[in-house]
């Protein structure tokens, strides 16, 4: 195994995991928003959420 090949893999190696952890975040934000979205249309609101009609 030459220098070069162990640098490169290193850094191929390392993009890889940056990647899967950039898709599954990304993965997993899409899932929490649906999430938000059925139990909202549920009627389940956020507590952070303004009330309708409350003037403040």
């Amino acid at each position: 195994m030459t220098h070069t090949f162990y640098i490169a893999m290193s850094y191929a190696v390392t993009a890889i995991v940056i990647l899967c952890l950039i898709a599954w975040t990304w993965l997993d934000g899409r899932t929490r928003r649906q999430e938000l979205a059925e139990l909202e249309a549920s009627g389940i609101r956020r507590r952070s959420a303004q009330p309708t009609g409350d003037a403040g």
